[in-house]
């Protein structure tokens, strides 16, 4: 495996990102599914197993379990599992595994690179990979052990060209849609309105109609008449004051 040494800025940012999508137990589960459809150990680094995601990139990066895997969910898959320890042999296994996996029936947005496994960039994307094969081999009737949740069918849907033309007549709310609502009776901008409930509205007399309301700028004959400038003084006397 090539050393790139350390990762700095978005690229460190990134990798921390992928290393905390990791989750220890799903690798676990998908390892010991894996241990059980092959009938085979994983190698691990160390005696203590499966401890973090760097154990968890060596038991696999070699490809050799996952085209056993492969093979015990449909024989033929792989024709040829090189068993040699050169990089450029474990990397072809890798390979011929997701090809494998393609014609199998796994999406291309459920796989991952021979990168991501060979050189522990992304290997929450292996753990999801082996979960979309194990969701798949129950769709697919398998009998041995499982992983994950079943993929479900497909439930394809066959509309007529009339009632697809019934979604025409109908205008969603991001058409803006009034529902309805109108302007009608609207006064202009900055003329009075007042607020007299629609069924008292027709026995308003015309006399009624010209009464200016208070939210129309009314001061009902108040003045300012006898007010003294601002900041004069202001006498205050007793009512019973004699003028």
């Amino acid at each position: 495996m090539a050393y790139h040494g350390p990762s700095y800025g978005l690229s460190r940012e990134c990798q921390m990102k992928s290393q905390a999508k990791f989750d220890l137990h799903r690798a676990r589960e998908g390892c010991d599914w894996v241990e059980a459809v092959t009938n085979q150990e994983l190698d691990w680094p160390t005696s203590e197993g499966l401890v973090d995601q760097l154990a968890f990139g060596h038991a696999l990066k070699d490809g050799i379990a996952l085209c056993t895997l492969l093979n015990t969910l449909q024989p033929g898959s792989v024709k040829k599992i090189n068993t040699m320890k050169a990089p450029f042999k474990q990397r072809e296994n890798v390979e011929m595994f997701l090809k494998g996996c393609v014609e199998y029936g796994i999406k291309s947005q459920d796989l991952f690179q021979v990168n991501d496994l060979y050189e522990n960039r992304n290997l929450y994307m292996v753990v999801d990979c082996l979960y979309g094969l194990g969701g798949l081999a129950q769709k697919r009737h398998f009998d041995g052990p499982v992983l994950g949740v079943r993929v479900a069918n497909e439930n394809k849907r066959n509309f007529s060209m009339e009632k697809l033309k019934e979604s025409n007549k109908i205008i969603g709310l991001q058409y803006g849609s009034n529902k309805g609502a109108s302007q009608a009776g609207m006064t202009a901008y900055g003329t009075g309105r007042q607020i007299i409930p629609g069924e008292a509205q027709k026995n308003v007399s015309v006399d009624g109609q010209k009464i200016i309301g208070l939210q129309s700028g009314s001061n009902k004959g108040a003045s300012q008449a006898g007010m003294t400038p601002y900041g004069a003084p202001r006498q205050i006397l007793p009512d019973d004051h004699e003028r």
